[in-house]
């Protein structure tokens, strides 16, 4: 019989367009997790907050994976830093779906902070173990972003209260692993790193000069790719600035791809508008496209067609885009910090840059280009390091050996399953009764 799986991602549906502001890499990780655990065996619902009125209460996505849209708040886009109010009703609603639907599910697996608390909540009336995947930490992030950082106070203290409940955390990689050690105290023993991944039927090596063509552009550019959400902590003004020691470069671009739009929107988006400000200062926005979002089979043509894949944030728990591109055999150059740190490999995929550092980031990328046969070592060794390490596939059967350890290990039956089994008792018992009553002597 299949296990059943409940995943919560609040704010981050694996059916949303990705590119914006809140729709980026824990969207790709809820989707891609969800489908190779599928083909291990399980049968997942995925819980995501409803924001349209026009979307269905249930999706049956893909064979074995549903989505659920909970309707928690108003059915619109909201910030997902102003949604922690609306975690009470998404618990009751998901309460009342698993007591009509009958679903017996074996575990909960959450994602992010705000789905860690319904969680913890469903845990305390239901008995259902969960594991937690925080894909971003309140403490470290306000290291980073101070007064920037938008989410209320109380985040701090319901991360710790997750950290102390949850059965299982599961760190991205060691610096989550050791942020969650040091900065909340969280017992090692209940710790797993478990990495993201990259879909090998997305990503993949294609002729350079091939997917330039099919992007328009010609063979004799020199062209460095930025993708992802358009946000200050990514560093893209960083990448956008280290141009300005990279001129006398011929025929350089930088590819900006990401945003709200397919077009670049320079009237609303207000950190589009910041990036080509920086860029107008910095005297390179001859040098600067930017692209706008674009749909998720096109990427690949992207990371294809650059000579690096650039990726500086001050704060990065993961990264998928870096796995995305090595995946296609493209080198990347990325901020020393977080995930990045731990999937590329300086001077063997890429290069390791400090962040906020443009100047750092130009040399790397002249000590790149200036070696061809060392550039396509470079190429070379980032497909190799992808594929053998970082495989949805692979992480996939990671998570469910964790999830068989929580399961095999005597943990506490499920409350409603205990119910049930005593009703199931109470009733048998009353049929042996009954069937000693009617009894003909």
């Amino acid at each position: 019989m299949k296990r059943k799986i409940a995943f919560i991602s609040e704010h981050a549906s694996p059916l949303a367009v990705l590119g914006g502001v809140d729709a980026g890499g824990q969207n790709v990780y809820v989707a891609e997790i969800c489908k190779a655990l599928s083909k291990q065996g399980y049968d997942i619902d995925i819980f995501t907050r409803m924001d349209r009125c026009d979307q269905p209460r249930i999706v049956n996505w893909l064979p074995d994976i549903r989505v659920i849209h909970v309707k928690a708040g108003p059915a619109e886009e909201v910030s997902k830093e102003l949604l922690l109010g609306y975690m009470d009703e998404f618990t009751s609603v998901m309460l009342r779906f698993i007591a009509e639907s009958g679903i017996h599910y074996d575990l909960v697996h959450a994602n992010f902070f705000m789905s860690g608390l319904v969680a913890s909540r469903i845990k305390m009336k239901l008995g259902i173990p969960y594991v937690i995947t925080f894909h971003a930490l309140g403490k470290i992030r306000m290291i980073h972003q101070k007064d920037k950082d938008a989410f209320p106070p109380e985040r701090l203290e319901i991360e710790q209260m997750i950290v102390d409940d949850a059965d299982r955390i599961i760190a991205e990689c060691p610096q989550d692993q050791q942020d969650l050690i040091e900065h909340y105290q969280a017992d090692p023993a209940k710790i797993s790193v478990i990495s993201c991944g990259f879909n090998t039927d997305e990503f993949y090596p294609l002729d350079k000069a091939e997917a330039r063509r099919k992007l328009g552009l010609s063979g004799d550019e020199t062209v460095l790719l930025q993708l992802g959400r358009m946000v200050p902590r990514k560093g893209i003004d960083n990448v956008i600035r280290s141009l300005q020691y990279l001129k006398d470069i011929p025929h350089l671009r930088l590819l900006v791809v990401g945003g709200c739009s397919e077009m670049p929107d320079f009237e609303n988006d207000t950190e589009l508008i910041r990036l080509r400000e920086v860029a107008q200062e910095a005297g390179v926005a001859d040098l600067v496209d930017f692209i706008g979002r674009r749909d998720r089979d096109q990427l690949k043509y992207y990371y294809q067609a650059a000579d690096f894949f650039i990726s500086t944030p001050w704060y990065e728990p993961f990264g998928i885009t870096p796995l995305e591109a090595m995946a296609c055999g493209t080198p990347v150059i990325g901020a020393n910090v977080g995930g990045i740190k731990y999937t590329v490999r300086h001077g063997e995929t890429g290069f390791l840059v400090p962040p906020h550092d443009p100047q750092a980031l130009a040399s790397a990328v002249r000590e790149g280009i200036s070696c061809p046969e060392k550039y396509q070592k470079l190429c070379e060794n980032a497909l190799q390091w992808v594929n053998e390490n970082f495989t949805w596939k692979s992480v996939a059967c990671e998570m469910s050996g964790l999830y068989v350890g929580i399961l095999n290990r005597g943990h506490v039956l499920p409350r409603y399953l205990m119910q049930l089994k005593r009703s199931e008792k109470r009733s048998a018992r009353q049929r042996r009764t009954n069937a000693r009553t009617y009894v003909i002597p």
